[in-house]
This record gives structure tokens, sequence and C-alpha cells, in this order.
């Protein structure tokens, strides 16, 4: 059993308003906040400094970079696994989904072959109690790769499993409506010849048209039979949106157009948007930018993707900019807006009864940095 705890002298953001004050812990949970401070020699002083609600990640896929240091490195997972937890604890994050692919669109299947190995190490750092944030499972499953719908088969029951995304990333829709940008990225990418380039994007044309409906209307099917959150991926039209919406999905990830993205906000899929997005002023796809979805008050979730410090980046951001986001609703697009997309009723703000999962933010004018992260009533960083 913990001892209380009392964090004294902070600006405590809540789902509504900042107040100055107190937040008494006990036992890994929220026992009172108090806009009065606390006269208790025992209270640790967090020097008017914000006190946020631990951050919610729902997508990122930064564990690869600790799987795959260098081309042709392959690094033990079980390592690889805790440094990426240690990153995204000193970012804030005290929840993540850790997104695994499942169907590979990368012509070496480098994902495919790292899949087990990944969620292997994931589960034994959970059971072990060696991870400092709270890690589950978000299944990204490609329906146009001929084995998804196998993989998927096999891995929808694991106990970390909490979130699944439906993608198809073949060319010429979604996040790439523009060929000459397909070309760009994945050429780029994987470093791939005009004759190699041209192979890989029949292969991922012809594989969509075999594989990408059916395997689709499985899965949906599967996550709403056993009751798991789905999010769609890359709408760009309504017909998209519509077809999600349709199938149950609370999650709208990565909106390509301002359209998609309205329609998805109407109709109650929370539109989720990449953090980096926000830092660099606009999607490194040209698509719709996260600061306009943002000013027009569509924007409700937002993920750190493939850079983990970027999520208090971007609350700094939405908070600061011209037509953004009052503080606590942008602390609520990395904290309480997932908590709720996802079931996770426990956690996502500062408020009495639920889990103590905080972070002592320090303003430093032109950015935020976070000096103390707590996982349950516990500092892990």
């Amino acid at each position: 059993m913990l001892h209380e705890q009392i964090l004294n002298n902070a600006q405590i953001v809540l789902a509504d308003e900042v107040v100055r004050g107190c937040v008494v812990l006990e036992n890994g949970r929220i026992r009172d906040i108090s806009s009065t401070p606390s006269q208790s020699p025992a209270a640790q002083d967090m020097q008017g400094d914000y006190l946020m609600p631990g951050f919610i990640e729902l997508h990122t896929d930064n564990l690869e970079r600790y799987m795959n240091p260098r081309p042709g490195v392959d690094w033990p997972s079980s390592a690889a696994v805790l440094a990426h937890d240690a990153q995204l604890v000193s970012s804030g994050i005290t929840t993540v989904f850790d997104a695994l692919s499942i169907g590979d669109v990368s012509p070496k299947q480098t994902r495919l072959a790292q899949l087990p190995k990944m969620v292997d190490a994931i589960g034994q750092g959970v059971r072990e109690g060696l991870t400092r944030a709270d890690h589950l499972l978000h299944l990204r499953c490609e329906v146009s790769h001929e084995l998804t719908l196998q993989m998927f088969e096999q891995l929808v029951d694991h106990e970390l499993v909490k979130l699944v995304s439906v993608m198809d990333h073949t060319p010429g829709q979604r996040q790439f409506v523009k060929i000459e940008k397909y070309r760009e990225y994945y050429q780029g990418k994987y470093h791939l010849s005009d004759e190699e380039m041209e192979a890989f994007i029949y292969r991922q044309t012809t594989n969509a048209a075999k594989y990408s409906e059916g395997f689709r209307k499985s899965i949906v099917g599967l996550c709403q039979t056993k009751g798991i959150a789905l999010a769609s991926h890359d709408d760009a039209t309504t017909d998209h949106v519509n077809e999600s919406a349709a199938a149950g999905m609370t999650i709208a990830e990565f909106p390509t157009t301002r359209e998609a993205a309205d329609l998805s906000h109407k109709l109650g899929l929370n539109v989720l948007m990449g953090a980096p997005n926000i830092v660099r002023g606009g999607s490194h796809s040209g698509n719709i930018a996260a600061a306009e979805l943002a000013r027009h008050g569509v924007l409700d979730i937002l993920s750190s993707d493939y850079y983990p410090s970027s999520l208090l980046q971007a609350v700094h951001g939405l908070a600061t900019m011209e037509q953004g986001y009052s503080l606590p609703r942008a602390v609520s697009t990395v904290s309480l807006a997932p908590a709720t997309a996802v079931g996770l009723h426990d956690r996502g703000e500062i408020a009495v009864g639920k889990r103590a999962d905080l972070i002592q933010v320090k303003d430093l004018g032109k950015q935020f940095i976070v000096k103390q992260v707590f996982s349950q009533g516990q500092r892990v960083y």
C-alpha cells in the first residue's frame, strides 16, 4: 500500500479549467483535489508548474526504431522495448497503444518478420513489471496484404489487444491520392529503382483488388463480436467516412481531407491527427493540416505517431496558436479524449477516483518541458 502523497502549489489542468492548488494521491488513485494550498510539511512543492494528466498514446510505431536502429541491425527485442518505454515516459506518456502492423507495404517485408518478436517482448515486459508506462496493443491491419486476415485471427485474442485499425495503403487513394507523393515516399524510404518501384505499385494494386474488401469486412466483424475498439485510417471521402461510421468505428485516424474530418466529427468518430503535423506545420504527405482542423473545432485526438515528445510540443502549439484551443482542451486531445474513445474510463483526467497518472510540466514560454511523471502515484521519471 502506498502512503498518502500531496502534490502542492500546482496549476492543475482539469478537464475544463486550470486551478491552482493541490492534489492528494493515495494507493495509486486521486483522492482529493483542492484549490487551497496544503499546509502539510510533507507536501511536494510543484513550484507553480502545470500538473497534467498522463498522456495516452493510441498510435505509435516508435518501437520499430529501437528494434532496427540501423539498416540491417536487429536489436534484442526485450532491450528495445525497455528503451522505447523509457522514451515514452520521459515524454509524459503513461499509457501507450503500441501500433503493430499486420500486413506489410514494405517490399522487404521487415515488419512482418519482426511482428512476433515485438508482441512477445511487449507481453514479457508487461508480465514481469519491467515497463513504466502501461502498454497495450493496437493492431494496424493492412487489408491489401495476402497474410493479414490469417495473422490477425492469430493475434486478436491476445490479452493486450484493445484497438484495431483498418488500413489500405493502395497507391492512388486515401493517404496517397497523388501517385507522385506515393513514389516520393516509398521510393525514397526503401531506395527502390524506377523498375522496382513500378513492380511495387503493380503488386500493391493487384493485391488490393483481390483482398481488401473481404479482409476489411472479416476484421471489422471479429472486432464487433469481441467488443474491440475500431479505428478507420486515412479516410478521404464521404463514402469512406459513412462506411467507417456504419462499422461502429469510434476513431478516424488521419483523415486526409477537410470533408472527411468534418463528417467524421459530425458522426461521432473522434478525429485523430498526428502531433508532428502540428509541430511541423503540415502533413508530410501533402494532406490536410491538423492546425486547420483545430481552428474549425474538429480535431479531437493527437498521436505522436513516430516522435513521442511531439505530444507535449503539440499541446503547447494548440494552446498558443491563433484560433487554437484552450489549454484544458489541448491537453484533452492527448488524455481524456483518447481514453474515452477506447473505453479506458479509469484515466485521462485529473479527477477524484481516477488513476494517479500525472505529469509535472514547466512552461518555458516557447515550449513545455516534462519535469516529473507519475504512474499510479509512483514516480517513474
